[in-house]
């Protein structure tokens, strides 16, 4: 009766969630209570109190903690001795090939099996190709840049943290038990099973999860606002995993607030194409090579205290041409004609003219400011504009 008691009690403890790492013992005593319940199912209780005392089932405890522990040091051994083979017996190019070929959910889930598995799944080459088919389209310079500023003010942060922790810890000692500030983990183990923030993997899953805010330009900003149409602006966003929309913050235009749009799709993001803060002039370089019929992009808005955007266009006919190929000297003359067709002819934004030779910032606070001019030469970029025209001509 007593043998019973202590059997059921103990393996009870043992099957409570432990708060500190049970020794190796412990894990064989589950495992022995697990075989007693099981050979419990033969007997009825009457009859084990009655033989819990006797030699005869005592003699078998031995005998069975030897099968037990010979059966967990066979789950250790190697498959030459086993017959069984694991997935790091493979040689070291197939199973290379087995992780390119894995998806980043997977590459996760792998890198929890073992201590092997996850330095072999946290390797900046696996997840490089993940980052370019996933974001190398939205994400730019100023995106990276951005997550190494992220980096320096969460190192910063962390340091802080521990440094005040080590301050109190410190000044509790002076009082109590050492005893009582014994760490539960060792700082060791926690540094070589964590993730190095700086890894490809680590940027990937910040952006995947909507930690980091970053910068990007959308196109016809605020869910297609009319006053936006055929433009691209530059915003902080965040990817919303549940809903494949990322979520953008705009700057504020002079008195007006931050403006936010939820629900952003993808194909209205891009990467910044040069790296210019939107309120700062860009400058052109391609002015002496502007031909009627190039495509543009040129930085307009509304006054000087609001940032620029960009603003699609083509390169149009002075008015003194017929537009006549063989005729036009249009690219000779100090003025570029720039045609915005989604507004209706007779509209005052439909064509604007810049100095070809001394171009700088031009306009009014009627007409707005006109800024710096990027010629497109990538056939998907001007490919992208035309997708997004608008339905109707604009006023």
């Amino acid at each position: 009766m007593l043998l019973y008691f202590l059997i059921t009690c103990f393996s009870f403890i043992l099957f409570i969630k432990p708060l500190k790492p049970l020794p190796p013992w412990a894990n064989e005593m589950r495992l022995l209570s697990l075989w007693f319940w099981k050979d419990l199912s033969f007997f009825s209780i009457p009859e084990l109190i009655k033989n819990s005392l006797s030699s005869s089932y005592l003699s078998l405890l031995p005998f069975k903690m030897s099968l037990i522990k010979k059966s967990l040091s066979s789950k250790v051994e190697n498959f030459e001795e086993t017959g069984e083979m694991s997935v790091l017996d493979l040689p070291e190019l197939a199973l290379e090939c087995i992780l390119e070929r894995l998806p980043p959910a997977a590459l996760c889930s792998t890198a929890g099996v073992c201590s092997s598995l996850r330095e072999r799944c946290k390797s900046d080459h696996l997840w490089e190709k993940h980052m370019n088919q996933k974001w190398d389209r939205i994400i730019g310079p100023a995106a990276y840049r951005e997550w190494q500023n992220y980096l320096a003010l969460k190192t910063d942060s962390n340091y802080v943290k521990h440094g005040k922790q080590k301050g109190l810890m410190r000044l509790l000692a002076l009082t109590w038990p050492f005893s009582w500030f014994k760490p539960k983990v060792d700082d060791t183990s926690r540094r070589r099973n964590s993730l190095p923030v700086d890894s490809i993997m680590s940027w990937y899953l910040a952006l995947e999860t909507g930690k980091v805010w970053f910068p990007a330009q959308v196109y016809n900003r605020e869910n297609g606002h009319v006053g936006f149409m055929l433009s691209c602006y530059d915003a902080e966003v965040s990817y919303d995993s549940r809903t494949d929309t990322f979520q953008a913050r705009y700057p504020p235009h002079g008195r007006r607030p931050i403006a936010i749009e939820n629900g952003v799709p993808w194909e209205r993001l891009r990467a910044p194409p040069v790296d210019t803060p939107p309120h700062d002039l860009h400058i052109s370089d391609c002015l002496s090579e502007l031909r009627p019929g190039d495509h543009i992009e040129i930085q307009w808005r509304r006054n000087k205290e609001f940032p620029y955007g960009w603003w699609y266009g083509i390169v149009g006919h002075m008015e003194s041409c017929d537009g006549n190929e063989n005729y036009c000297r249009c690219h000779d003359s100090d003025t570029v004609v720039l045609e915005f067709n989604q507004y209706t002819p007779g509209s005052q934004w439909r064509r604007a003219t810049v100095d070809r030779k001394d171009h700088r910032e031009e306009g009014n606070e009627a007409d707005g400011f006109y800024g710096g001019i990027r010629k497109l030469k990538d056939e998907v970029e001007i490919s992208t504009w035309k997708r997004l025209w608008p339905t109707e001509v604009l006023e």
